[in-house]
Parts: structure tokens; sequence; C-alpha cells
């Protein structure tokens, strides 16, 4: 029994161990791919693109991986791989000119912080110096929300007065909006043509108009291919990441929680969650750390934002190092678990249900425009690596200090109160979002987390506990994450358009009116169901065991009584 007990104590510990480490190195790059993604000049929609590919590729492991325990040759290449993918990134060449490194004005501190009002980033450096070659220019309609790179400015102090044109006087004479605008979309082209005979010789021939409309044609086409190509480039390093790190886990997963279930301590798998979170904040805080300290470029072409994948092949490798003392060999209890499909049944039969998962996958849509832009406002109003990494760590963070008074909450919001609550707290972190003029702002918005997803957690754990079957709880739980995840891929996909066309304040606002308008249709909805009684099956087991027990010991004692009666009579 010492034996049994001490297996069960170190299982439990190296798979805390390994969730720590999953969770550190998810925190280390997954947050900062965006950033990473705007490095290399990819416009919104592709870098949107690219992460909802990611949360999609996702959602294909479940179905693809076969449950049991894999051998150590596949979780070894799985953690191989996904290193590999990882820093494959790195060595992807930027599409254009190199987009903002949120550093350049520490390097250089005679220059001018991130502008207030960003401008288009379709101006490329090259126009403003007085040059006949230019280096290709970005096509209209590319990020609209991209700062002027801070070494753009330093070419306008080597234009001569009277030769060149800066972004600045172009914008002022153009009278066109700046960043965000629908308008300024379309008239981008125009701005372009203002700017390129500053660019030109002096002597100007009366039929350059011609051959610049001709020029421009042919840059602008050389400018899309080229980031079409690097952005072929990231999606397949992207994709093939998160197909390798979600079978990784899944895997790792599976082979806990068989241990688990043959020794009967599954009760003491739910708090494993607890210790991945607490990774991503360890991870996220000192990797921001270590890069803030660095200068803008590691020798001569790799940036600093390349260390996040660093770390994160690191932690990933150590990782595989902790799962081979994991047991290898473990008997199957249950010879075939609950699918997909009895869990969409489940899922269907009951209205709430259908009613909350709906609300996952909004808040899954809502939530990633935060997750995938905001760190490019907070870069543009001068954030530092450190600030943004303590955003990143806050959310997890927050949830595991209000993780104690969960029972508390459940018992003060029951029913759908909590699902509301969270869903509120949520819309009021978006439209705040919005409002930002500062970056430090973003913290204490970003500590409401503990009430927006936190508490939704809490109220999936509930739903699966009240309508699943035994044996269905882990198949219902995969479900409503993987339309967690389909919604915030979708919500990428739709959201890098949105910033492009309108602006990120745009898709906040926009994010918060939508979750303000599925809360009135919950309540409606909710108020017209007809009141089920919760029928948790684990409870109703415990109680007829117990009821079982209780028969047994009443015939037991009524043939007690009738033995004795028996002998005294005789």
């Amino acid at each position: 029994a010492m034996s049994e007990s001490w297996d069960v104590g170190r299982a439990l510990a190296l798979a805390a161990l390994f969730w720590l480490l999953q969770g550190a190195a998810r925190g280390c790059a997954a947050p900062f791919l965006p950033l990473y993604l705007r490095l290399l000049a990819l416009p919104a929609p592709l870098v949107g693109a690219a992460a909802g590919a990611r949360q999609l590729a996702a959602l294909a492991v479940p179905l693809c991986c076969p449950r049991g325990r894999a051998g150590r040759l596949l979780l070894a290449g799985s953690v191989l791989g996904s290193a590999g993918a990882s820093l494959a990134l790195t060595l992807i060449p930027p599409a254009g000119p190199t987009g903002p490194t949120g550093c350049d004005s520490r390097l250089q501190p005679g220059l001018p912080g991130p502008l207030p009002s960003p401008l288009p980033s379709v101006l490329p450096s090259a126009l403003l110096v007085p040059s006949p070659r230019a280096s290709p220019v970005p096509s209209p309609g590319r990020s609209s929300y991209g700062a002027l790179n801070s070494s753009a400015l330093t070419h306008t102090g080597a234009v001569p007065k009277g030769t060149g044109t800066t972004a600045a006087d172009v914008l002022a004479e153009s009278g066109k909006p700046g960043l965000g605008s629908s308008t300024s979309q379309g008239n981008e082209p125009a701005l372009l043509k203002t700017a390129l005979p500053a660019v030109g010789n002096a002597h100007v021939s009366e039929n350059l108009p011609d051959s610049r409309d001709v020029n421009f044609e042919a840059v602008q086409s050389t400018s899309q291919d080229r980031e079409y190509q690097v952005f072929l480039m990231v999606l397949g390093a992207v994709v093939l990441w998160e197909l390798l790190a979600a079978s990784l886990e899944w895997t790792m997963d599976e082979s806990v929680y068989e241990y688990l279930d043959y020794v009967d301590a599954t009760d003491r798998y739910g708090r494993l969650w607890l210790w991945g979170s607490a990774g991503v904040a360890a991870g996220a805080c000192g990797v921001s750390v270590l890069v803030d300290q660095l200068d803008c470029s590691l020798g001569s072409s790799i940036p600093r934002l390349a260390v996040h994948f660093y770390a994160y092949a690191v932690l990933v490798v150590l990782s595989l190092m902790v799962s081979v003392f994991f047991p290898s060999r473990i008997p199957r209890k249950r010879t075939r678990a609950t699918g997909l499909a009895k869990a969409l049944s489940l899922l269907r039969g009951d209205g709430r249900a259908l009613l909350f998962a709906g609300t996952v996958f909004l808040v899954g849509a809502a939530s990633s425009a935060g997750h995938n832009f905001l760190l490019w406002q907070l870069q543009d109003q001068g954030s530092s690596e450190l600030l943004m990494g303590l955003w990143v760590g806050l959310g997890p963070l927050a949830e595991l200090a209000l993780h104690p008074l969960q029972g508390q909450l459940l018992r003060a919001l029951p029913g759908c109160r909590l699902e509301l609550l969270s869903l509120a707290v949520l819309a009021a972190q978006l439209l705040s979002y919005s409002l930002l003029r500062a970056p430090w702002a973003a913290l204490p918005v970003q500590a409401l987390s503990a009430l927006s997803i936190g508490a939704l957690r809490w109220r999936l754990q509930g739903t699966v506990g009240d309508i699943a079957t035994p044996g269905a709880e882990r198949a219902l739980h995969a479900l409503l994450g993987g339309l967690c995840a389909g919604g915030a891929g979708l919500g990428s996909f739709g959201g890098g358009f949105v910033v492009q066309r309108f602006g990120l304040a745009v898709l906040f606002q926009a994010s918060c009116l939508g979750l303000g308008l599925w809360i009135i249709f919950v309540v409606i909805v909710r108020s017209r169901l007809p009141r089920q009684r919760k029928n948790n099956y684990s409870q109703l087991l415990a109680a007829d065991s117990s009821e079982m027990s209780d028969s047994e010991e009443e015939n037991e004692k009524d043939w007690l009584v009738k033995a004795m009666k028996d002998e005294s009579f005789n």
C-alpha cells in the first residue's frame, strides 16, 4: 500500500512538472506570435489568418490521435518536431521593410517615441530618401494598423530641403485621415503618387507620369507576391508547430488520466490545470524580462523577438525529459471510451447546454481579438517588452488567485448567473481595451480575466458534471473546448480584416456589442425553457452505491435477528 501511494504521488508530481513546463513553453511563444509576424511585415489579415489556422489545427488532434499510451518514439518525435517548427519561424525572411520592433526609440534616444496616431505603413522609408533606387513598396490595403517604423524616421534627416517630401508633409498636403479610416485605404495610391515626384531627379521628363504608374503597378505586384510567399511559409510552420505540440499534450494527458483511472485517483486529475496556468504566467514574464534586457537584434539579422521561440524549444525539450520518467506500461481499465457522437447527443438533448455551447463559441471568437492584436496597440503606445509579458501572465495569475473562492461564487451565482457574469465582464474588458490611452492601463483590465475566462471555466466544469453520463465527461469537455478553439479560429480570420479596414478599436467595440446582444438572447431563451431537474450522474452513482450498502446491512441484520429467534425457540 505504501509503494502504491508513493507511485501515485510520484506520477502526480511528474505530471504537474510536465504541465508546468508545457505551460511555460506556451506562454513564451504563442502570445507573442502576432508581434513576430508583424515584424515580418505581414498585414493584419494575414496575421489573423495564421493565428486562426493555428487554432483550427488544434481541433484535428483529438480526431486524429488515437486514445491510449503512445510510444516513447512518438512522444520524442512530437517534441522535436514542434521545437523545430517553432525555430523554423525565426529563419523566414521578412516580406518587406521590417515592422516595428518596439525597441528603436530605446536604442536611439534622440528620436521620438511611437506616434500617438500611427501613420499608414504604406509609406516606406525609401520614399523619404531622394534616391532613384527605391526598395519594394508594400501594396495598398496592407495593415493600416502599423506604426511608422522609427528606422524610417532616421532617413528624414538626410533629405535636403526642397528635394524631398516627408510622410508628415504628404499627409498634411493630402488631408487624408490616419489609421483605422476606411477612406484612407482607397487613397493610399494617391499618397504614393504624391510622394514619388519628390523622390526622383530634379529634372523630370514629361513622360514620367505614365512610367510612374507602370512602375507603381509592378512594385505593387512584386510586393503582394512577396507577402504571400512569406505567408505560406509562416502558415506551414505554424500549422505544423500546433499539430505536433497539441498531439504531445493530448497524448500525455491521456496517459496521465489512464494511470490515475487505473489506481482510482481520477479525483486528483482536475487540479493539474493549475500547474499549466502557473507555467504560462512564469514563461511569459520570465522570457519578457530576458528579452527586455537585450539589444534590438542578436548579431546581424536575428531580431530579439526570436528569443521567445528559442525559449520554447528549450522548455519543450525539458518536458520530454520529464515524460521519460512517467510509468510506461499502464493497463487499461476501460476497454472503450465514449466518443464524439455520444457527446454530441448529450449536448443536443439539453437546451441549456446548447446555449452554453453557443456561449463558449462566442467567447472564443471575441477573446481572439485581444489575444491577436492587443499587443500591437501596446507596442504602438510605447509599451516595453516587460509590460507586455506582465499583461500576458496576469490573466492566468488572476485565475489562480480567485480559484480558492470557486465554491463560494458557484453557490452565490447558481444556474446561468455565473455565465452571464463572465460574459458581462469580458464585454467590459473589450470596451476598456478600445479606450486605452496608456499601455499600463491594460494591466488592471487584464486582471478581470479571473471573472471572465476563469468563471467560464468553472461553469464549463459544472455543465459537464450535470449532463454527462458515466464515461462521457472527457469527451464532452473536449467537445466544448473544441467549440471555443473553433470560435477563436474564425474570430481570428475575421478580426484581421476588421483591423485593416476599420481599426482595432472598432474590432473591440464590435466584439463587446456582440457579447451584449448574446447576453440578452440567453436571458430571453432561458426564461422560456422548461425547468429541468439537474441530474449529476456522479452523485447518482454515489447514491446508488450507498443505497445498496444500506440494503445489504439491513438484510444482514434481519438474518441475524431471525437466527437468534430460532435459537431461543429451540
